[in-house]
C-alpha cells in the first residue's frame, strides 16, 4: 500500500515505525526538518519537509495513487483540513486525528463523512473507554470485548498465590469439560510466546486469555486473581483522560482529581459535578497521604510526564492500593514500569496505531489491538466465503505456528477454538499474532 503520514511527532513516527516494518510504500509530511531528519536516518520511508495541508506538496507526495493518508499532526484543525484535501486529492481511505470529544456524535461523523474524512481517531478517548473497562474487570491488567463482549481478552499476571503456576497448558485443561477461555499467549521477560500444550506456566508471567461470558469466574480463579469492588478512586492529572475518566465514572464512585495547573483545576472543578478537584502536585507524597492515598482503590496518573506516574503509581501499590494504572509515553518504559509492579500501562500510540492498522489489511478485520508489553496484536477477523480458513480442522489448514485461533463468533453463539474446530463463512474470529505471522494469517481470512 501507498500510505502518506501528516504529522511526525511521537504518533506519527510511531505509525510510520511499525507500517515500514511491513513493506508499505511510506511517505511522512512535517514542517520540521528535525523531525524528519531522525525518521529518515533510522527508517525506509520517504520524508518530505513542509505542511500536510500543502496541495502542491500533498499532489508532489503522490496523494493521488494513496491508499490510506493518516493526518496525527499535532493540531486537529490541521488534520481535518489536510484529511478533507486528502480526500479531495485523491486518497481512497483518510483518517484524521481529533481531540474534541463533540465531533465523535453520530450526527456529526456523518457530516465528516461528507467532507471526506473517512474515520476519526480520538486515541485520549479510547484510553478512557479502556481505564473504564479495567476499574469494571479489576482482576485484570488490560481487557478487550469482541463483538460486543461475546468474547473477550484478559491480560493476567501470575503471582504466587496462582493455581496453574508450574503446570503445563495442557495440565490445566485435562480436567475441563467444554472449554470456555483459552491462554493464547505468554509474555515472559520481554518474549512473547504463543502456547503450546506442553508449555509451563511459571511465576511472573504474563497471559493473555481469550475467555467467553462463562470463562471469567474460572480465569481469575486459575490467575490467582479475585474480582473486588472499587468505591474510592483517585486520579493524578487533568488531562483528557483524566477528565473524560472522571466524567464517565463519577456518579459511580467516590474521585479525588488531583491537577498541578490552577486555572485548569478551577475549570475541571466546574465541569465535574460529583468529582473532588483538587490544586496540588502530585508528586508530593504528603499530599497524597494526606488525601487519602491509602483508603483508595484504584489509582490513576495521567498526567503528560511518564516517570512522574510511573513513580506515583509505584508508590500508590506500595500504600496498599488494589488497582493501579498509569500514563506512559515512552515506549523503552513499559516492560521497566510493568516490572515495577504497575497493573495497566496505557499509552497513546499503541492505541492510535491499534485503530489505524486495520486500514493496511486486505482481509476483512473489525478490530485490532496492539497491546502493551509485547509486541503480539489481538485481531478480529470477519471470514468471507470460499477463504482459505474454511477448508477444513484447524489443526488441518497449516495455520501459522506464531498465530493462534483463540475463539469463534458464529451468530448469537461464541466458543472457545481448538484444533478441532471449524471456521464457517461469515464467522468472526478472534486471532492473536506475533508481528512475523499478520501477513501470512491474512492470506486465510
Amino acid at each position: 500500500m501507498r500510505i502518506i503520514i501528516g504529522g511526525a511527532g511521537e504518533v506519527g513516527t510511531h505509525l510510520a515505525r511499525i507500517l515500514s516494518n511491513e513493506n508499505h510504500d511510506i511517505v511522512v509530511i512535517d514542517p520540521d526538518e528535525d523531525k524528519l531528519r531522525l525518521i529518515d536516518s533510522s527508517l525506509d520511508v520517504m520524508a518530505m519537509v513542509g505542511s500536510a495541508t500543502s496541495i502542491e506538496l500533498l499532489e508532489e507526495s503522490g496523494i493521488k495513487k494513496a491508499d490510506l493518508f493518516i493526518a496525527v499532526a499535532n493540531t486537529e484543525h490541521t488534520n481535518i483540513t489536510a484529511a478533507i484535501l486528502g480526500k479531495k486529492l485523491g486518497a481512497k481511505i483518510t483518517v484524521a486525528r481529533i481531540d474534541n470529544n463533540e465531533f465523535l456524535k453520530y450526527s456529526n461523523t456523518k457530516l465528516f463523512r461528507s467532507l471526506g474524512i473517512d474515520y476519526l481517531i480520538y486515541p485520549e478517548k479510547i484510553a478512557s473507554r479502556e481505564i473504564v473497562g479495567l476499574l469494571r474487570q479489576t482482576g485484570t491488567t488490560e481487557f478487550i470485548n469482541f463483538t460486543g463482549g461475546m468474547l473477550s481478552l484478559f491480560v493476567l499476571k501470575l503471582d504466587k498465590n496462582a493455581p496453574v503456576i508450574n503446570k503445563t497448558l495442557q495440565e490445566v485443561s485435562r480436567n475441563e469439560g467444554a472449554l470456555n477461555y483459552r491462554a493464547v499467549a505468554i509474555t515472559r521477560d520481554g518474549e512473547t510466546i504463543i502456547p503450546r500444550g506442553d508449555n509451563i506456566f511459571k511465576l511472573h508471567d504474563t497471559v493473555y486469555v481469550v475467555s467467553n461470558k462463562a470463562g471469567l469466574k474460572d480465569v481469575l480463579k486459575y490467575s490467582g486473581k479475585e474480582h473486588y469492588g472499587i468505591k474510592n478512586l483517585m486520579i493524578l492529572g487533568g488531562s483528557r483522560i483524566g477528565k473524560l475518566t472522571a466524567t464517565k465514572l463519577e456518579n459511580e464512585y467516590q474521585i479525588k482529581l488531583i491537577e498541578i495547573d490552577k486555572a485548569k483545576s478551577i475549570q475541571l472543578a466546574d465541569l465535574l459535578e460529583n468529582t473532588l478537584v483538587i490544586n496540588g502536585d502530585g508528586r508530593d507524597i504528603d499530599l497524597l497521604n494526606s488525601e487519602g492515598l491509602q483508603n483508595m482503590d484504584a489509582f490513576i496518573a495521567v498526567t503528560g510526564n511518564s516517570e512522574t506516574n510511573i513513580l506515583s503509581c509505584q508508590l500508590a501499590r506500595k500504600m496498599g492500593v488494589k488497582k493501579t494504572i498509569a500514563e506512559v509515553e515512552n515506549i523503552e518504559y513499559i516492560n521497566l514500569a510493568e516490572n515495577m509492579g504497575i497493573d495497566t500501562i496505557i499509552n497513546k500510540k499503541l492505541i492510535t496505531a491499534s485503530r489505524i492498522s486495520r486500514f493496511t489489511m486486505s482481509a476483512q478485520v473489525s478490530m485490532i489491538k496492539c497491546l502493551t508489553g509485547t509486541d503480539a496484536e489481538a485481531l478480529e477477523f470477519i471470514v468471507k466465503p470460499g477463504s482459505k480458513i474454511t477448508k477444513g480442522l484447524l489443526k488441518d489448514i497449516n495455520f501459522p505456528e506464531d498465530a493462534l485461533v483463540g475463539g469463534i463468533i458464529r451468530g448469537k453463539t461464541s466458543f472457545i477454538a481448538t484444533g478441532k474446530s471449524r471456521v464457517e463463512a461469515n464467522d468472526r474470529v478472534v486471532v492473536f499474532a506475533l508481528p512475523s505471522a499478520i501477513r501470512k494469517i491474512e492470506s486465510f481470512f
